[in-house]
């Protein structure tokens, strides 16, 4: 079967820098820190009083108000990102047949934040009293299907939960799934809102979080005194549209989605692989899914956590691949602006590659200070750039060892 060409026509995103593509774009080329002290709960008696929250977002600004009660916070977010997101693209509902459009929406925890409250609440006055609507909202796939519902699409609907990687899973699973003929629409992302005292105390525990008070030294990807990532939330969904059904309707195209790779460490639960192995695999395959030198590539938007084996590790898997071409490498982590979002952070990261092939701008690893040895690439310290690439590798790296790498290339028209 011959493969078809897929191309990004819509985006929306709420994170921890804007409510919109837009705003947050702007914020990113601004080198914005979207992190700072934990509001939606008191955070005094826990070790780790910082987050990348999404902030002064009123969810019924965009959703209708009855819904809301029922949604878990991550349904909220992943909703009105999937509303920007369709709305950008243009596409007419009507006239498209849906069931040859799907939703694929990746979350790592679901509504965690309501398991908190009803376990407490149950706790108190017994279990049978939980909410009806504590499955339903919880689960991690309702994001997908309430965005399912909400559009009326009625293909494929799933959910991958992959942590870290699910978001790159999302976009790279829903881009094969239009190449390989399934479908000609797929709304795809990722979506968490894990600010919650018991996600941030597991994480915590774990030695996973850094544990400082100053935003300004907390997500430091690559930098040599690195010591835990930021817990950030949002929702980044995109609309993937094969290049024909684009065309005949005469779609905007932010970029062109070219290539995908997907591998387990299957070393470890937490630990990545030595050297990397499993992350460098996945950007080999998603560089000969695309048909593309590791030479064409001009910019790696990083998963770049700011734990001391990721940023290493994830360096030396770059030189693995790019070689000598890795120093002459762009290679940034936006984490050190929106904090991991983790099921949500590849998704968002998505948006910001393209958004760098169509504008033309590098984002900055903001906060960069102290040099690390183990740490000797580009990473465009602190300053964003004005430089035009042809490809971008959007890289997520997951606990359990799972890896996924999206290929972006620049659309010429």
């Amino acid at each position: 079967m011959e493969k078809r060409r897929v191309v990004i026509t819509g985006m929306g995103s709420v994170n921890p820098l804007g409510h919109n593509v837009a705003e947050t774009w702007q914020a990113v080329k601004n080198g914005v820190c979207g992190i700072a002290p934990i509001t939606q709960y008191d955070s005094s008696k826990q070790k780790v009083h910082l987050a990348a929250e999404v902030k002064d977002w009123d969810p019924t600004s965009v959703l209708d108000k009855k819904e809301v009660r029922h949604m878990a916070r991550y349904s909220q977010l992943a909703m009105a990102s999937a509303k920007e997101a369709v709305a950008d693209s243009g596409l007419d509902l009507e006239a498209i047949d849906r069931t040859r459009c799907g939703v694929i929406v990746s979350s790592g925890v679901g509504g965690i934040g309501i398991t908190e409250s009803e376990q407490m609440r149950c706790s108190e006055k017994g279990f049978d009293r939980a909410s009806p609507f504590y499955i339903p909202s919880t689960i991690a796939n309702m994001g997908a299907g309430l965005i399912a519902i909400a559009f009326g699409f009625q293909g494929m609907c799933t959910c991958p939960v992959t942590a870290c990687a699910g978001g790159s899973n999302a976009v790279g699973d829903a881009f094969r799934h239009i190449r390989d003929g399934y479908a000609e629409v797929m709304l795809c992302g990722g979506a968490e809102a894990a600010v919650t005292p018991l996600s941030i105390g597991g994480f915590t525990s774990m030695r996973a979080l850094h544990v400082g008070d100053d935003p300004n030294r907390a997500s430091i990807p690559f930098d040599a005194e690195r010591s835990g990532f930021v817990m950030g939330e949002g929702a980044g969904i995109l609309v993937l549209e094969e290049y024909e059904h684009a065309k005949a309707r005469g779609a905007k195209v932010y970029a062109e989605v070219v290539g995908y790779g997907a591998t387990c460490d299957a070393y470890h639960m937490t630990a990545p692989a030595p050297n990397g192995e499993g992350g460098a695999r996945a950007m080999a395959q998603a560089l000969a899914d695309g048909g593309v030198a590791p030479e064409q590539v001009g910019y790696i938007n990083a998963h770049g956590t700011s734990t001391p084996l990721n940023d290493s590790g994830e360096t030396a898997a770059i030189k693995t691949v790019f070689g000598e071409h890795a120093y002459k490498l762009a290679v940034s982590s936006t984490k050190s602006m929106t904090g991991h979002m983790l099921g949500a952070a590849g998704a968002v990261e998505a948006i910001f590659s393209a958004l760098t092939l169509h504008d033309g701008y590098l984002p900055a690893t903001i906060h960069y200070q102290v040099p690390d040895p183990a740490c000797d690439l580009d990473y465009v310290p602190n300053e964003g750039r004005a430089v035009q690439v042809e490809y971008v590798l959007s890289n997520s790296l997951g606990f359990g060892g799972h890896n996924a790498c999206v290929l972006l290339k620049k659309w010429e028209g």
